[in-house]
Order: structure tokens, then C-alpha cells, then sequence
């Protein structure tokens, strides 16, 4: 099999989906892998390096395209504004694709169409499930970890102040207070990058077990009071609450916001938006100079007033709604992503050809088009099943 890895061209996108090291992995297994000219370099990873590994380095993603049976990418494909033309016009019938797609976002709706038109077989890598046998190959628990630490530095550099208790000739200075809302993966690194950091830590979820996952790294239970057989859905996710059971939430927040210098943000419910947890009059509550950041912002937010993609300061609040925070981190989300991307090819791997067993719930998972059509449960139901 001839295995495409391109640059990825997003604005500020430094990751890549194949380090030197998984290219010598995939050589070893018998394939061929084309890597586009400094595909690698945002991650600290040279051309000479993949050359060495075994793989040919070539000169545009044009060349990727045309020659690869299966491309690997790290984001959904976007306007090549170097070439002028779109990645999936560059892509052929018949091949193969894995990457992180989203299709059910509406901005990803038409590309999702065209790669259907285009004849390629998508698969999207967030789609595997957190299952046991799957977990070597759970990118988006991979790229959560990362950017529940690098989320927790990035709100300790905002601070106008020390993070941890600190003695001093001119006094003691108290350690910082913060508050994580939702604690899935990336909330509990947040916690524990916090603790680290020798802040005083908080934590709220609608879901018991994770609560108890928080208290267990040290942080203090702010309670819901959310009955868990509304919170809880099918694989332990969160479910979308009623706007009464909500507003109760939001009030038990409300009451220790005053207190936190840094809030951070990561309460999702699987395809849907983010809820709504903060208000702009609960911002308004915070002290000056105090900390939010919303990693929600792929999907709506958990604060009302985050502006997407950039920092802002707000009744005197830093808002983070950075986008793509594990590419801020792009050595080590690499590292950890390329892992994923080639313990699942080698899963997926039989007889040199990718086979896709759609009774398998990790292919399943995510099939995104095959055969000329949208096959994804999640973007056929918010495409209206078009």
C-alpha cells in the first residue's frame, strides 16, 4: 500500500500525521510512504529524518495525492490556498482517507458531500470508540490530554499573579483557585497540570463517576445536584439537559465564580452543542484579572460570550477560545496522534490493503462516505438525511 502523509494547511496548524518514526513502522510493514516537502518541520521533524526512516520525500501535496492508494491527515480537508484548489479536489476515486473529519459541524457539510462525489472511502479518526481494544488508537482522548495541559499553562501565563501558595520577605501570597467544569480527559489533566502547578483545585460534572475521578487528583467537589439519570448517556457522555435542570447548574456555579482566578472550560455533549454554563452576567461576577478558558469552542463553548479563535478580556476576564490547542503542543501531540494514526492502520491492515469491516464498531465508528455517499449516522441526521 502507498501511504500519503501531506503538509497540513490550516492557518497555524504545526502537527503532522506521521513522525519518522511510525514512517520506519509502516516501511517495516511493507508499504510505501510519500511525505509532502517540510510536512514535518512545525513538529521539529525534518525531510532528512523521513528520508532516513524509508519514505520518499516529494516536492507538492499535488504528488501526495496522485500517488497515494491511502492519505493520512491530522485536520478535515481545506482550500489549498498555495495551489487553489481544495484538498479533496486533489484526491482521487477510490482512495482512502483518515483524518479528524467532523462531518456532522455544518461548516463541514459540503466538503463531506464532495468527498462522497469524489469516490473516496473517509474515515473519521474521532470516531473511534473508547473501548478497551481501541484505546492505542483514541486520537481524540490522545489530542484531549494535550489540550488540558497546554490549556492549563496557557491560562497560568494569563495570571497576573503566582499560581502556587508563595512565602515571601514581603508576605505570603496565597495560591491560586481554580475551577474545572467538566471533567473528562482533558479536564483531568487540567486538574492535575493545576495541582502541579500548586494551585487549589475545583471541579464540577453532572456525571458521579466523573466527580469522582476529580476528588480523587485532589480537587473539591462543586455539586450539581443534577440527577444522574438525566446527566448520564450511552458510553458514560454527558447528555443535554433540560433549560430548567441548566439554570439550576448554572446558579451552583454562579455561587463559587466570585472565588476562582481561572475557570476552565470543557463540558461537551457528544454532537450536539456545548451548554451554556457560563452567562455573560456570571462574568461580570468574576474578579478582575481572573481566567477563563473555554477549550468547548469547537462546538458552541461553555461561556456565552467566548469569542471563537482568539483571546479577548471582558468585564476585566480573560477569555480564551484559542481553536486547536494540541497544535500549540505540536512535538508532543504528534508524537502521541502518529501513535494513534498507526496503531489503527495496522488494525485496519490485512494482506497489504486496508479492509474496512463495517460490522466492526471501530470501522463502524467511523466510516465517514463510501461508495458515492454520506454514511455517517451523525452527519446524515444534522444534513436533515440528505
Amino acid at each position: 500500500m502507498i501511504i500519503g502523509i501531506p503538509k497540513e494547511i490550516m492557518h497555524d496548524e504545526a502537527r503532522v500525521s506521521a513522525t519518522p518514526e511510525s514512517v520506519k513502522n509502516y516501511v517495516e510493514a511493507g508499504h510505501q510512504v510519500l511525505v509532502e516537502h517540510n510536512a514535518g518541520v512545525g513538529a521539529l521533524h525534518v525531510d532528512e529524518e523521513y528520508i532516513a526512516a524509508g519514505a520518499t520525500v516529494v516536492d507538492t501535496a499535488q504528488e501526495v495525492y496522485d500517488g497515494a492508494e491511502l492519505i493520512l491527515k491530522v485536520k478535515e480537508p481545506l482550500f489549498n490556498e498555495q495551489t487553489g484548489k481544495h484538498e479533496v479536489d486533489m484526491m482521487h476515486e477510490g482512495q482512502k482517507l483518515i483524518t479528524f473529519i467532523h462531518p456532522a459541524a455544518p461548516i463541514n457539510h459540503e466538503m463531506v458531500k464532495n468527498l462522497a462525489k469524489a469516490g473516496v472511502t473517509s474515515l473519521s479518526i474521532e470516531g473511534v470508540p473508547r473501548i478497551s481494544r481501541a484505546q492505542n488508537m483514541d486520537a481524540l482522548t490522545s489530542m484531549s490530554t494535550c489540550a488540558g495541559y497546554k490549556g492549563m499553562i496557557m491560562a497560568t501565563s494569563d495570571l497576573e499573579k503566582f499560581m502556587p501558595m508563595m512565602p515571601t520577605a514581603a508576605g505570603m501570597i496565597p495560591p491560586c483557585k481554580v475551577l474545572v467544569i467538566g471533567v473528562g480527559v482533558a479536564g483531568l489533566q487540567a486538574l492535575a497540570t493545576a495541582k502541579r502547578l500548586g494551585a487549589v483545585t475545583y471541579a464540577s460534572d453532572i456525571r458521579p463517576a466523573a466527580m469522582e475521578q476529580a476528588t480523587s487528583l485532589g480537587a473539591k467537589a462543586i455539586e450539581t445536584g443534577v440527577a444522574p439519570e438525566l446527566a448520564i448517556g450511552e458510553g458514560g457522555y454527558a447528555l443535554t439537559l433540560p433549560e430548567d435542570v441548566l439554570e439550576a447548574e448554572r446558579a451552583k456555579i454562579a455561587a463559587v465564580l466570585p472565588e476562582m482566578d481561572v475557570v476552565f472550560l470543557s463540558a461537551l455533549v457528544p454532537g450536539c452543542l456545548a451548554p451554556n454554563l457560563i452567562t455573560e452576567d456570571m462574568v461580570k461576577t468574576m474578579k478582575r484579572g481572573s481566567v477563563i478558558v473555554d477549550i468547548a469552542i469547537d462546538q458552541g463553548g461553555n461561556c456565552e460570550i467566548t469569542d471563537p479563535g482568539v483571546k479577548s478580556e471582558k468585564h476585566g476576564v480573560i477569555i480564551e477560545g484559542i481553536k486547536n490547542i494540541p497544535g500549540m503542543l505540536a512535538t508532543s501531540s504528534t508524537y502521541m496522534y502518529s501513535a494513534n494514526m498507526c496503531n489503527l492502520v495496522t488494525y485496519l491492515t490485512h494482506d497489504g490493503e486496508l479492509q474496512l469491516d463495517e460490522s466492526d464498531d471501530i470501522v463502524s465508528g467511523m466510516l465517514t462516505t463510501k461508495d458515492g455517499k454520506v454514511v455517517h449516522a451523525g452527519a446524515l441526521a444534522a444534513m436533515g438525511g440528505e
